[in-house]
């Protein structure tokens, strides 16, 4: 009687603790750590796009992981990597407080600046951590990927700089194209990935297809006047004025752009000038100015409704429309790649969610999502083949005018009114 008893209270005990596993592991969430510098716009609109998709996912019930589903939940940590005062060591130590302390299972966004990218990969490696990064842009961080098997936790989701150098040497082309242009101007800021970007241009493109570079401008972080390069610019006569900033001080530049009356065309990448806050903020000078937005669905296009459905989403759930030009789309994107490569290793194990995510090709919100053996993203013109970034105008009625490429263009680049005749090239139009 007592050996039945003592057969039956272990076969209880044993059936309540699997029923209590089986319940912990069906209520545990998939942590995500969000890490990068939410100071700044990029930074803290990725964070955003990341709650919405996380958000969407588990309002559905969260992903299936083997037999089971779980839930997401966000950690964010500001790493202030693009701020001046922030060391790279500070910021690593506080990439790696995340992962530890609140076991995350992957890191989205990452670092922002390429300096504290590539350490930080030392760090994703030691922990085994897969890291989708949004806003980063340095190759070098696919060198290592390819050369050292160490590194094949980190994938980048938005543009790299070579993607955005071609789509600037595009925009180049357009204008040369259609207008005869032939001399600009660059004004950059004085941080690593704009003075590269502006070496690429001038190596790759200008100096091979007969523009004159008339001026290179740096300008350190904060700078808020602009008027002598301007001033310059149009003592040279340039037609195209060339801005690669990402700080929120060069909205600046387009205003006194405007107000000194520079016979030259904008176009580049200002993030200042990206969203619909740009055209209130510089009372509407920004008209006729164009610029690169690095990912389809930051700016949305209604030739590709996905990218228009998740702008419109991203403005009813958190209250505005998206501002920054690099960092939300992709950083959106990410939490799906994600979670379709967990559901198809039906893992959380490292090594077998980074296999999966070497298989990722989706139709996305930025075009076709698929990596290349560096573990970059493909971008290109087609958005069936590749993510796309795209270039736009802002028109005379404040709105953005997508013209790059053509198979999302809703027109074509247009010069202001008023665009002095004799800034133009005899063989212009």
């Amino acid at each position: 009687m007592k050996r039945k008893l003592l057969i039956t209270m272990t076969l209880m005990v044993l059936l309540v603790t699997s029923w209590t596993a089986e319940s912990c592991h069906a209520n545990e969430e998939i942590v995500l750590g969000v890490a990068t510098s939410l100071g700044l716009l990029e930074g803290e609109e990725s964070l955003k796009a990341v709650t919405l998709a996380v958000a969407e996912i588990n309002r559905q019930g969260g992903i299936t992981v083997g037999d089971r589903k779980r839930k997401f939940r966000v950690e964010a940590a500001d790493l202030r990597d693009a701020l001046p005062d922030t060391s790279v060591a500070d910021a690593l130590s506080t990439l790696e407080r995340l992962i530890v302390e609140k076991e995350v299972n992957a890191v989205l966004v990452g670092p922002f600046r390429s300096e504290v990218l590539l350490p930080a990969m030392d760090i994703v490696a030691k922990h085994r951590v897969p890291l989708l990064g949004t806003i980063a842009m340095s190759p070098a961080s696919e060198i290592k990927v390819m050369r050292n098997n160490d590194y094949r936790y980190v994938f980048r989701v938005c543009l790299n700089s070579r993607y955005l150098v071609a789509y600037l040497i595009d925009s180049m082309k357009l204008l040369k194209e259609r207008f005869g242009f032939s001399k600009v101007y660059i004004m950059n800021q004085d941080v690593a990935w704009a003075r590269t970007t502006v070496s690429l241009m001038v190596k790759l493109y200008f100096e091979k297809s007969g523009w004159e570079v008339l001026g290179i401008e740096n300008y350190p972080g904060g700078s808020t006047d602009y008027s002598s390069g301007l001033k310059k610019a149009r003592e040279r006569g340039a037609q195209v004025i060339l801005p690669i900033f990402d700080m929120p001080e060069a909205g600046n530049l387009v205003k006194q752009w405007k107000d000194m009356q520079v016979p030259a065309l904008v176009c580049g990448f200002m993030s200042s000038m990206m969203g619909p806050a740009a055209w209130e903020l510089s009372k509407g000078k920004v008209a006729g100015a164009l610029s690169v937005s690095f990912e389809l669905g930051n700016v949305p296009a209604p030739r590709y409704p996905p990218s228009l459905a998740f702008y419109r989403a991203y403005e009813r759930f958190h209250g505005k429309e998206i501002e920054a030009g690099h960092g939300p789309a992709p950083a959106y994107e990410s939490v799906y790649v994600l979670a379709q490569a967990i559901e198809r290793a039906g893992s959380l194990k490292p090594e077998e969610v980074v296999s999966a995510l070497e298989e990722t090709d989706r139709k996305g919100v930025m075009g076709r999502i698929r990596f290349h053996r560096g573990h970059q993203v493909i971008f290109g013109k087609n958005q069936e083949q590749e993510a796309l970034a795209c270039v736009f105008q802002w028109t005379e009625d404040g709105r953005r005018k997508i013209v790059y490429p053509p198979s999302i263009a809703e027109g074509v680049i247009s010069l202001p009114p008023g665009f002095p005749v004799s800034s133009l090239p005899s063989t212009g139009e």
